[in-house]
């Protein structure tokens, strides 16, 4: 098949374009690189600066020299309802283009949309998420934006036209897949996200329990409490104070994606996604290095991969004190086999996450739909 993947979020469409060359199919990525991330691609549609108007229609006069390359694909597929650096109602006509042009189109659900939205803040659906505890809907200034783009903004309605419009909608994670199933149950399906472990070196392992432990948390200053680095952070230092020569803190704040990287690879333990349920690409990439993730596994995420033995992540619940406790008695009490949990942390992403297996999940769903 001739594939077409456009937008990019933490390297997904590279590594599943990866894995859908190696079955033969040709395939092309279209995206800017996922900002300062800089992802590689086939197309560069990376914006120059948003101040000016001449910008918009410079990137614009980009768009349609680009575009009109972009037909006679059997599949497209869109990393989000807002897959261009467009203001929602100006991208429309870009998915009709698409849509005129192609074959199959779908939709991939795989970060921050109009369900995600939606339905975290019906307070019902999960325990704790990026909106609510339990009944209660948390509060900081990113939600409010969210709700004002998402829920009732251009955003939402592009995201519920396009939602209507495509052949089949693709959920990355549990959570979006709890989000898209109730409204479209005939058209979604969910993959788990690929990783490479062809091109992931693991890190060094740790034998013994009475070694120092490398713990790295990546923080970006205006989504940390969003996503619950502070809360994770503040965990760390006490830690730190009550166990000086059992914790080290590797913190990589705001840091080049590249630096990160290296600052990951000298570490044992990464703490990431304080309220999710399941572990995003940052934290796959780790485990498939051999860190320990602490961060979401919960039992509804195993159960969707129907993964009933291998449990390798340090779920923790969404406060200062379980993270606390999770580390202190699971890591630095000798109850767990560190050294064992890096092993399986590895072949969890081996059988789940390969991205050839997941290259072949997408091409059955592609031609299925």
């Amino acid at each position: 098949m001739k594939i077409l993947l456009i937008g990019e979020y933490s390297n997904v469409h590279w590594t599943l374009a990866e894995g859908l060359r190696a079955l033969g199919h040709e395939v092309t990525v279209v995206s800017d690189g996922d900002g300062w991330k800089n992802y590689p691609r086939d197309i560069n549609l990376k914006r120059g600066p948003l101040n000016s108007k001449l910008s918009t229609l410079n990137y614009l006069r980009r768009l349609a020299c680009v575009f009109h390359r972009l037909r006679g694909y059997d599949v497209v597929q869109i990393i989000n309802p807002v897959f261009l650096d467009l203001r929602a109602e100006r991208i429309w006509p870009f998915y009709r283009y698409l849509r005129r042009h192609n074959g199959r189109v779908f939709l991939g659900a795989f970060g921050i949309d109009h369900y995600w939205v939606k339905v975290g803040m019906d307070c019902k659906t999960f325990r704790y998420s990026d909106f609510n505890f339990g009944s209660q809907l948390r509060d900081y200034p990113f939600m409010h934006t969210m709700m004002a783009d998402w829920l009732h903004g251009p955003k939402g309605i592009s995201n519920q036209r396009i939602a209507e419009d495509c052949d089949g909608i693709i959920t990355g994670l549990y959570e979006y897949e709890a989000c898209y199933r109730p409204f479209y149950p005939s058209k979604t399906r969910f993959i788990p996200f690929p990783i490479n472990l062809s091109s992931i070196t693991p890190t060094s392992s740790l034998n013994s329990q009475h070694s120092t432990l490398n713990c790295f948390i990546g923080i970006q200053r205006s989504r940390s409490s969003y996503k619950g680095t502070d809360i994770m952070l503040a965990a760390l230092q006490r830690l730190k104070a009550d166990y000086p020569e059992r914790i080290n803190i590797i913190k990589a704040e705001d840091v080049p994606y590249a630096q990160y990287q290296e600052m990951m690879n000298n570490s044992h333990v990464l703490l990431d996604q304080l309220y999710s349920y399941t572990p995003g690409m940052n934290g796959l990439l780790a485990m498939a290095k051999g860190l320990i993730l602490v961060g979401g596994g919960e039992p509804e995420h195993y159960e969707l991969l129907g993964e009933h033995e291998l449990h390798p992540i340090i779920n923790v619940q969404p406060n200062e004190e379980d993270v606390y406790h999770q580390i202190a008695t699971r890591l630095l009490s000798g109850q767990e086999d560190i050294h064992q949990l890096q092993l399986d942390s590895i072949e969890y992403i081996r059988r789940h996450h390969d991205h050839i297996k997941v290259a072949r999940q997408y091409e059955a769903f592609y031609m299925a739909s």
